[in-house]
């Protein structure tokens, strides 16, 4: 990005020069924004134009070019002042997310067993392009998984009820209309549920290598040389489906309304209009569907490492999702007001004392995740008091790519790639050297500086790093 364009407000946040009627800001530090997409600054420039934006449009330390919105991207809108919601604002993978789960096993426990570990974990949660599960649904019972994400995982023997005080939304978000998810959508999901799919996506062995908040460490249940499992994955393809089938629909809405685009990968409607109110309830569906999803192969990771370490124990650290429109209330100016929060590519980071955080969290705030890719590992943190974040409590999801997949193939090769990362202790199972190198660490940002970024913006604080031992890639 041109720098040049910019107006630094502090060292970790950024304006652009032009006069615009709504503000627009950038968290990131200056190597960051330099190094970031000229196309990031177009897309949130153009997201600032839409109808009923509150407050800034804005990205994350690791955004880069998306469709409609850049991924990293935050708008919040309010629906009495003509809001939008947008499906190039939430993403096709709808509800994307990482549920860390919490073990009480240390490094020299599974250090004699990692091969072992990681054979099982790869041939028990399917993974990638097309990969179904064992268990294959009707739409009537598909129907019942959009209504009740993980809690219906829970009814059916998929993981233990203390799981769900640990996940977004306690394990199923309200709203959801199954009735307003395409048949097609439901299809491409009966098989899928249970299911990694390719892509980012992973399943990561990770151990704790080193802690920069001990107070917030300990409330999550953290110490030195712990292992925790990292489980990235959203709504497959039902989410993506929803994604597609809406683009048309909200299209044909900003026309009806009279909704200008500054451009068409930004097609909206009112969030009151009845095509606003239908993609918003297919979207609450797509998020019950990836909170399921993760659930499911949550419990089928406790099965597999008890049954390799029978004297491990395993508990819900958080699940956290990206990808999402919420209905939010936010103080602006002052004033408490009733939102729906945009984050593409970009978590949700509530702070301490926050009444949707359990109550063992109070005191520390949510806890946030930015995943790595294989190589860099992934960073747990902390969300911080609204008067520090004032992103609408939104922080960085991931690393952000810096190169397209296409581009990655030129540089990396999957065998030789599996190989390096063998010899610097990180094992790889995968179905697909294709997917291995478009994955490749050198495709994503600086882990470190993204995570650093993060936390020296205000929008939620390094609580530790996470070391990778072990991936399970699509």
């Amino acid at each position: 990005m041109d720098i040049n364009q910019l107006i630094q407000l502090d060292t970790y946040c950024w304006t652009v020069k032009a006069d615009q009627e709504q503000p627009i800001l950038f968290f990131g530090s200056r190597e960051l924004m330099e190094n970031m997409d000229e196309k990031v600054r177009q897309q949130i420039t153009n997201v600032s134009r839409l109808p009923g934006l509150v407050g800034a449009a804005m990205t994350m330390p690791d955004a880069h070019w998306g469709y409609g919105f850049p991924i990293g991207g935050v708008a919040a809108f309010d629906p009495n002042e003509g809001g939008i919601i947008s499906a190039g604002g939430v993403g096709f993978d709808i509800s994307c997310g990482i549920r860390c789960l919490r073990t009480n096993l240390f490094l020299p426990d599974v250090e004699p067993v990692i091969d072992k570990l990681a054979d099982e974990l790869f041939l028990t949660v399917p993974a990638g392009v097309g990969m179904e599960g064992k268990l294959r649904f009707s739409i009537a019972e598909l129907d019942e998984v959009l209504e009740g994400g993980a809690k219906w995982a829970v009814r059916r023997g998929y993981g233990v009820k203390e799981d769900l005080q640990y996940i977004e939304e306690q394990g199923a978000i309200g709203g959801a209309m199954p009735e307003y998810v395409s048949e097609q959508a439901k299809k491409r999901q009966l098989g899928e549920m249970g299911t990694l799919g390719s892509g980012n996506h992973y399943l990561e062995i990770e151990v704790v290598e080193e802690i920069f908040d001990s107070v917030a460490a300990a409330a999550y249940g953290l110490k030195l040389g712990q292992i925790v499992i990292a489980i990235h994955c959203g709504s497959r393809g039902l989410g993506h489906q929803i994604g597609s089938d809406y683009i048309l629909t909200l299209t044909k809405a900003a026309q009806r309304t009279g909704i200008i685009l500054p451009e068409r990968e930004l097609a909206c409607a009112p969030i009151l209009s009845m095509e606003g109110q239908r993609y918003f309830g297919a979207m609450n569906a797509g998020i019950n569907c990836a909170l399921a999803n993760r659930q499911m192969i949550a419990h089928l990771t406790r099965q597999v490492v008890t049954n390799v370490l029978p004297k491990a124990e395993i508990e819900t650290l958080y699940d956290v999702s990206h990808n999402t429109c919420k209905r939010e209330k936010h103080t602006v100016n002052e004033k408490v007001r009733e939102l729906y929060v945009h984050r593409k590519g970009a978590t949700r980071a509530f702070g301490p004392r926050h009444a949707a955080l359990p109550v063992g969290y109070q005191d520390v705030g949510q806890p946030v995740f930015i995943g790595g890719s294989m190589a860099t590992g992934s960073y747990l943190l902390a969300g911080n008091s609204a008067e520090e974040n004032f992103a609408f409590a939104s922080a960085s999801h991931g690393a952000g790519r810096q190169m397209s997949r296409r581009q990655a193939l030129k540089y990396w090769q999957g065998t030789a790639l599996i190989a390096d990362l063998a010899e610097q202790g990180v094992l790889i199972r995968t179905r697909s050297m294709r997917g291995i190198a478009e994955e490749a660490p050198g495709a994503y940002k600086d882990l470190h500086a993204v995570a650093e970024a993060t936390d020296l913006a205000g929008l939620a604080r390094r609580v530790a790093y996470l070391r990778p031992i072990a991936c399970v890639k699509g």
